[in-house]
């Protein structure tokens, strides 16, 4: 018997894995398909290579406000994903070094609970093993979700995984989902050249961010050329004799329907419990997840669930830290690491990232805060960029202490770690302010918000 088996390989394992076996702990991780999970081969890097492709074409399309002047701008979207693949691949066999590390076997094939300190693992040919460890900690992420809704699985209908595959550029791309992957894919694709058209369900895009901010987005991809249909629910996906594809939808009480010859359901992801054999072992979940409380630890004191699998945060980074959580409670150790504090991005053109709550939660919870805000047409750094677009947006109690933080604009994804940094040590905009900023930054940004 081993300290640790870990089911899944993907940021929240392997990282979880190494920290484990730095720590003395043998540990078996398991991984049915690729090492690094979804994020690394089908989300998070494929995704942001392909938004840097995206992002480089519109800089080069623009040059010529910078005295850059150039001509006849084609782009080859083969030449990007296999850069894309390569990135991944790197990256993967990275992750296989750091699986081959002292402490750590990895085993290949597809685990389910035989007991609550044993699984059985059933390898690619076919066979079967039983492994057995102290403790147990599920990864196992999770999968696409689609609408119950005719053609939902219809020749044109993709999920982002296929998405990152296509070497063809969809001249129509219909999104149906305005979350964070529909509008990051909605981003790089009108970069790209496609006509793209985003139905969302709820009443504005990102319906779990600060609406202020997520409107503020909206209205920028809006302008790059991206149609919205917003409080609109796709109703079905039809084929027409063309090949191509009818989204149709009810929006605000209206029939509609939009022509597209590629579909992509981004609807949001289902946490993957299928084949574990939860229920042999007696391992409380729902529709969400896995329930788990604050040490990530499930009803059977064994056994742990981290990441997707438990849908409390569908972050790559939070299945990290949820699966340190995991380790120094196993250990017996006193956790200081603070998961009520983790930063999101969403990497469109401009950037969006969030930490804390925002107003709407606020408001609920009756809690009287100021917004601090800075726009970035007002900062040195910004202009001299051309990304004089968005605001940094700072929510702060009556003395100061940061409740909340949204920033739209360039680089939003760095600088929001600033103000993490700062609510992880109970900060407030004093401690921003008295802080000596560079200059002229884009940091300046947030100085300025604080002092506002």
């Amino acid at each position: 018997m081993t300290d640790l088996i870990i089911i899944g390989a993907g940021p929240g394992g392997y990282e979880t894995a190494v920290r484990a076996a730095k720590l003395g702990l043998q540990v078996t991780i398991v991984e049915s398909k690729h090492l690094g999970g979804t994020c690394l081969n089908e989300g998070c890097i494929p995704t942001k290579c392909l938004c840097h492709s995206a992002e480089m074409l519109d800089e080069i399309r623009g040059a010529s406000s910078l005295g850059i002047n150039a001509e006849n701008i084609t782009f080859n979207l083969e030449v990007a994903i296999e850069r894309k693949n390569q990135v991944v691949a790197q990256l993967t066999s990275g992750v296989a070094g750091l699986m081959k590390s002292p402490g750590i076997t990895l085993v290949n094939g597809k685990a389910s609970f035989k007991d609550k300190n044993t699984v059985c693992v059933t390898k690619p040919d076919g066979s079967v093993e039983e492994l057995s460890a102290k403790h147990i900690i599920i990864a196992t992420g999770s999968v696409s979700k689609f609408l119950p809704i005719e053609g939902a699985h219809s020749e044109n209908v993709v999920t982002s995984t296929e998405l990152l595959d296509m070497t063809s550029l969809p001249k129509r791309l219909c999104v149906i989902g305005g979350g964070v992957i529909g509008l990051e894919f909605a981003s790089i694709f009108n970069s790209f050249g496609s006509e793209v058209t985003v139905v969302e369900f709820c009443k504005e895009v990102l319906p779990n961010l600060d609406k202020d901010i997520a409107k503020r987005l909206r209205t920028s991809l809006k302008k790059r050329g991206i149609s919205f249909h917003v409080d609109a629910a796709v109703t079905a996906v039809k084929t027409l004799e063309d090949g191509s594809s009818e989204v149709c939808f009810t929006e605000k009480g209206k029939e509609a329907s939009v022509n597209a010859d590629c579909v992509l359901m981004a609807v949001g992801r289902a946490a993957n419990l299928e084949s574990l054999n939860l229920d042999e072992v007696g391992i409380s979940y729902t529709r969400r997840g896995i329930e788990v409380n604050a040490d990530m630890q499930t009803n059977i004191p064994e056994i742990y669930a981290i990441g997707d699998i438990n849908g409390i945060c569908p972050l790559a980074h939070a299945a990290t830290f949820q699966g340190y959580r995991a380790i120094d409670h196993i250990l017996g150790n006193e956790s200081e690491i603070n998961l009520e504090i983790i930063p999101s991005a969403v990497f469109t053109v401009p950037e969006l990232a969030s930490v804390g709550r925002s107003e709407e939660q606020l408001k609920d919870a009756d809690i009287d805060y100021k917004s601090h805000k800075y726009f970035y047409r007002a900062n040195g750094k910004a202009l001299s960029l051309g990304a004089d677009e968005g605001l940094v947006k700072i929510l702060a109690d009556e003395n100061g202490k940061v409740l909340g933080a949204q920033i739209l604009g360039a680089h939003a994804s760095d600088l929001i770690h600033e103000v993490t940094l700062l609510m992880s040590n109970g900060g407030t905009l004093e401690d921003i302010a008295k802080t000596v900023h560079a200059h002229p930054t884009l940091s300046e940004l947030v100085l300025a918000a604080a002092e506002s």
